[in-house]
């Protein structure tokens, strides 16, 4: 069973000898520095006594950015061990860790499920090993392919995460990348628009013209797609879009963020729905019922869907009843 929430600790770079073209975990984490085992500790101490039992079983010690497994052995047993005392017996359900498809062996496999890491994340990004060698990612998809079958077979919770808009990369390859996944079948993905941020490579492909970024546009409507397909194959997508940060809109330069990403993806897969079930409508004024809690993501950014429709000759009064299950639509 997943975790809920996470206390989510950042370690931005340490351990990865590569330099992506697009890597600034600095700016994406909003972290310099790692945290020491004192300050892990005080979170992990205040966190455990303000939750119940049942919020702590719930809730994981998550270790993100970076490549956990890369870190110096004895840095990353020290930060293992520093939680593993708020782990079980009425504390907190598990860890979790991400790394690189490339850092993930046996031995390292034997020192995580020693002290409760039982959820790994591996920077996927591509299973196009053309756009993985063109962005410089050091690592193959048979790496990942690897890493997901060690993972899987110990019984550990897989999470995967994937890029849009890479240069090199083609709306096929990056459906190729989704099929692949789906065939792995991780409990859960994590889908981020690419971004172009300063001090990059991919800063100067851009400056240069040598790469073009998505628009936000292309972006919403690839990675709805994405968003319908995994939702299909019952994988969860825990992530669309890069946390909302004043310091990614400081430092971008280009490329596809927007505080609500999702939103505006699970929005588009409703105009799709609704295009589909007034096809056969003469124009005119309809009512649409939907799940209270969709309300918004049916009428749309800005009303986008229902003035969508208008243009189209449809005039659309969406009503919350939650006797209607999420996702689904009923025209009246």
């Amino acid at each position: 069973m997943s975790a809920h929430s996470n206390i989510a600790f950042f370690i931005p770079h340490m351990g990865c000898e590569n330099l992506c073209s697009f890597c600034n975990q600095n700016v994406i984490s909003g972290k310099d520095l790692a945290p020491t085992f004192e300050e892990v500790r005080k979170v992990c101490d205040v966190q455990y006594k303000r939750m119940s039992p049942n919020q702590r079983k719930n809730t994981q010690i998550a270790f993100f950015g970076g490549s956990f497994t890369a870190i110096n052995r004895k840095l990353m047993v020290g930060y293992l061990d520093c939680v593993s005392e708020y782990v079980g017996n009425g504390g907190f359900f598990g860890v979790r860790v991400s790394t690189r498809p490339d850092c993930i062996d046996d031995e390292i496999l034997d020192i995580l499920q020693s002290r409760f890491v039982n959820s790994i994340e591996l920077g996927a990004q591509s299973m196009d090993d053309c756009v993985l060698k063109k962005n410089l990612r050091g690592h193959t998809s048979f790496d990942t392919e690897r890493a997901c079958s060690k993972i899987l077979d110990r019984g550990i919770e897989l999470g995967l995460q994937i890029m849009v808009g890479l240069p090199g990369q083609s709306a096929w390859s990056v459906f190729e990348t989704a099929n692949k996944i789906i065939r792995i079948f991780p409990k859960t993905i994590r889908i981020y628009p690419t971004v172009v941020f300063r001090g990059t490579l991919l800063e100067k492909w851009y400056n240069s013209g040598q790469y073009r970024p998505l628009g936000l546009d292309e972006g919403v409507d690839l990675c709805s797609k994405l968003l319908e397909l995994f939702n299909k194959n019952n994988i969860k997508v825990i992530r669309l879009g890069l946390h909302s940060q004043k310091d990614i809109e400081k430092e971008m330069v280009a490329g596809i963020y927007h505080p609500s990403f999702r939103e505006l993806c699970e929005s588009r897969i409703y105009l799709k729905k609704l295009k589909n079930i007034l096809k056969n409508c003469e124009s005119g004024l309809y009512k649409i019922l939907v799940n209270g809690s969709e309300i918004s993501k049916v009428v749309g950014h800005k009303r986008s869907n229902v003035l969508n429709l208008r243009d189209s000759g449809y005039f659309l009064k969406v009503v919350g009843d939650d006797s209607v299950a999420v996702g689904d639509l009923v025209l009246l």
